[in-house]
């Protein structure tokens, strides 16, 4: 069973259609980029949200062959055979999605069977025999385990197996993952805690940011249309509107200061629209392209992260937040563990854990902007993080598993040779 809708605690709040990011990815790897094609098991639509997959295999595909292959698309004629789509994407990636008929939907068994023959088919017309197998669900492992990848990486985004609709095999699939994969990468320290018990070679990497993209919101930039009419001061989100949106905070907090209007910018999904709180100064502005996400920060004089307190935020490790700040943006959050260490610990990001609270941090928050301090120590901690030197780590410790696999293949085989 896929994931269903396709989100995660790091999406930016864009609209269905397809991204046209153009990426900045110059980067100086220490060693020569020698690494193999990449095929990535997503369970995350490539034109729903540019987010971390967007960023690392963009990447990947200036350097060599990237297939990204997303959850199967269920026809409602029965008669279609299974058959692929591929759509190319920045920098020459291949988006691949396998189409099946509706008979297939509740036979999970022969749909994965369907998938990995129709992949295999398109493996074979490709040359794609030498390839780095890259995960972000283990339910990929249902169409996919036949496959004998040079290496395994399961970058391990978030705890999905505590997001709502996670199919219940999730826990089970990852434990045989776990027992796949070379290397573990995870979505932020809190993850990384939980996930190197059950992995020898995990490693923290949390999501990290453009940083000239979102700086764009400290210079001049022309308005949005539907944000130039709302008043001010502007308290603004961004992100998928789902079950981890603390609703009721927003809902006190906007009807405690009706002096204040709160932006929300973000597609709706997996809960109901109606449960939205509604007041006059709550302004649900719908999902926007990546691009015109400075130009909607420009307009805020405060950014939030108004994420509840239950299972599905538990290990989040929200990427909007270094992206507010990159903006130029003060920041409050509800005391997620990931924002805690090390923003809040820094004191670059205020932390609040009731309405009372995050009202008095928003009104600090106010007239933070004319705090050079904070200013300087955050724009010092944003110039020790970056998508590329986070890739350039990953691409190090893949060349350097890789190398230690082909030097101890010879060293296996001689020995089984010696043995015989």
């Amino acid at each position: 069973m896929p994931l269903t809708p396709p989100v995660e605690s790091r999406d930016y709040a864009l609209d269905s259609k397809p991204a046209t990011t153009t990426v900045s990815t110059a980067s100086a790897v220490p060693l020569p980029y020698a690494l193999p094609d990449l095929v990535c098991f997503a369970h995350l639509h490539w034109d729903f949200v540019w987010q971390r997959p967007q960023h690392l295999m963009s990447r990947f595909a200036q350097h060599s062959r990237v297939f990204y292959v997303e959850e199967p698309f269920f026809h409602a004629d029965d008669l279609i055979e299974p058959h692929l789509e591929t759509k190319e994407r920045q920098n020459g990636l291949k988006v691949l999605v396998v189409h099946l008929p509706n008979r297939l939907r509740p036979d999970e068994a022969a749909a994965e069977q369907a998938q990995f023959e129709v992949l295999s088919r398109y493996f074979d017309e490709q040359g794609i025999s030498n390839f780095i197998g890259w995960y972000y669900t283990p339910m990929a492992l249902g169409k996919s385990r036949h496959f004998k990848p040079a290496l395994t990486v399961y970058d391990c985004m978030d705890e999905l197996a505590a997001f709502k609709f996670a199919p219940p095999a999730l826990r089970e699939r990852e434990q045989e993952l776990f027992e796949k994969a070379d290397l573990v990468f995870t979505g932020g320290h809190t993850l990384y805690e939980a996930k190197r018990q059950q992995h020898p070679d995990a490693h923290p990497f949390p999501s990290s940011i453009d940083k000239d993209h979102f700086g764009q919101a400290r210079r001049e930039m022309a308005e949005p249309a539907d944000q130039a009419g709302i008043a001010h001061p502007r308290v603004g989100f961004f992100g998928v509107v789902d079950e981890r949106l603390d609703i009721e905070l927003l809902g006190q907090l906007a009807e405690a200061h009706p002096e204040w209007q709160f932006v929300i910018i973000g597609p709706v999904v997996k809960i109901d629209p109606a449960t939205l709180p509604r007041h006059a100064n709550i302004h649900y502005l719908g999902g926007k392209d990546y691009q015109e996400l400075p130009a909607y920060l420009r307009g805020w004089e405060v950014a939030t992260l108004l994420f509840a307190d239950n299972e599905s935020t538990k290990f989040i490790s929200p990427t909007k937040t270094p992206e507010y700040l990159a903006a130029g943006r003060p920041v409050v959050s509800t005391p997620i563990r990931d924002v805690v260490r090390p923003y809040g610990e820094l004191n670059l990001v205020q932390i609040a854990a009731t309405a009372g609270e995050f009202g008095r941090a928003i009104a600090k928050a106010l007239t933070q902007t004319r705090d050079a301090d904070w200013q300087r120590r955050t724009d010092e901690y944003l110039a020790t993080i970056s998508w590329d030197l986070t890739w350039e780590q990953m691409v190090d410790l893949m060349q350097s598993r890789l190398q230690a696999k082909t030097t101890a293949a010879p060293t296996a085989a001689a020995a089984s040779m010696s043995v015989s």
